[in-house]
């Protein structure tokens, strides 16, 4: 993510940066989830980049505590940050922008740099997560990454590419992310079920008579990693031709179009939301096997961590409800469960005058409207064929 933001949003002088950095060994961290503008946030950031006059630089800030920069990879040994910040202009607030900077010189913090361990977790507590404060920490001009947007010395707003913001391509990055974290998803799935089948063709069950069955050959997990295989292959192949069709945008540095973007997000919150309904159900298949040390169930939570990355699961189940009844409103058309699911919406919101209120007392109708849309959109992309088990 460090590399790909100065990549997508750099100027060239600012890409030739990082290529004469790498040979160095400098490391970098990608710093853009805050302590309380977090999983359910969005883009949502509290930390402040005010750009000042008189210096004809900027100032980055975490105003409080709540806006340290937490879940931080890489971030307590790393030299270098890209940072997402409020963008602060003469009082106004233009949104969050990245800024890439040194966390330290000749291996100290910079001034007004600290950073923490964030932690123990309930998983991954290998990886060196941080919590980052900045305390008012001066930045040059240049630290703004600057190809579609820049500062000037008197500190106006320069739109240098028309139409596309810094926003949109922060939000470009994740997109790579969240193919991975679903890919990932299926991946622990698939391991999961490995080891348990294998435990279970070897265990033996009672049975009357002399001849004991195998655990695998009892008809509720036969038909659990039959269902599995079957849910799990369609995911693999609709992720699999998203990143097909992702990849020329990765390659040109263009957005990808909008039907891609949302088929992402749906990828991210089926993939995810499959894993966790399958391993949840073997989980209670398999007895004190799943209570082990070593069977992999005792990472289940890594499936939440998934969850939670790249685009909170429920932000993005939210996104997709919303641009459905975008949609809606051009073209009343669709499957008769989503049409009824729009209509119901759109009424509820139209005959209040407090929109948000409105939304947030039809959330059962909203993520049942996303659902709808994820599972038409995965039968769009890859179509499912049952087979006989």
């Amino acid at each position: 993510m460090y590399s790909g933001t100065i990549c997508s949003l750099g100027t060239a002088e600012q890409v030739a940066d990082l290529t004469a950095a790498q040979p160095q060994g400098r490391l970098g961290c990608f710093a853009l989830t805050e302590k309380l503008a977090g999983v359910s946030s969005g883009l949502v950031v509290n930390t402040t980049c005010t750009f000042v006059e008189n210096l004809c630089a900027f100032v980055l800030h975490c105003p409080n505590d709540g806006a340290r920069k937490n879940w931080i990879s890489q971030g307590c040994v790393a030299d270098d940050a890209v940072v997402i910040a409020d963008l602060v202009l003469k009082g106004k607030s233009h949104g969050p922008h990245a800024f890439v900077m040194p966390l330290r010189k000749n291996g100290a913090l910079v001034k007004g740099v600290t950073i923490t361990d964030m932690g123990d977790k309930t998983i991954a507590n290998d990886l060196d997560n941080a919590s980052i404060h900045f305390d008012n920490v001066v930045l040059p001009r240049s630290a703004l990454l600057s190809k579609y947007s820049e500062v000037d010395a008197v500190g106006n707003y320069v739109q240098k590419i028309g139409g596309t913001s810094s926003i949109d391509m922060i939000g470009q990055r994740l997109y790579s992310g969240r193919t991975v974290i679903a890919d990932s998803a299926l991946v622990f799935c698939r391991s999961l079920f490995a080891a348990t089948k294998k435990y279970a063709d070897a265990k033996d069950c009672w049975a009357p008579g002399k001849s004991y069955p195998k655990l695998s050959q009892l008809p509720q997990l036969q038909q659990l990693f039959y269902e599995a295989d079957q849910r799990l292959s369609q995911l693999e192949e609709f992720l699999k031709k998203i990143c097909a069709a992702l990849s020329p945008s990765l390659r040109s540095g263009d957005p990808p179009p909008p039907a891609l973007i949302n088929a992402i997000a749906c990828a991210k919150v089926k993939c995810i939301e499959t894993a966790i309904d399958l391993c949840w159900k073997l989980k209670q298949e398999v007895g004190s096997f799943a209570l082990m040390r070593g069977s992999g169930f005792e990472n289940l939570d890594y499936l939440n961590c998934c969850k939670f990355a790249e685009g909170d699961s429920r932000i993005l189940s939210q996104k997709i409800a919303r641009d459905r009844l975008g949609q809606f409103k051009r073209k009343q058309e669709g499957t008769e469960k989503e049409v009824a699911l729009c209509m119901s919406i759109g009424a509820a919101l139209a005959s209040s005058k407090n929109k948000a209120q409105a939304w947030n007392q039809q959330w059962q109708s909203v993520y049942q409207l996303a659902d709808l849309v994820i599972d038409r959109v995965v039968q769009e992309w890859a179509p499912r064929v049952v087979a006989k088990l």
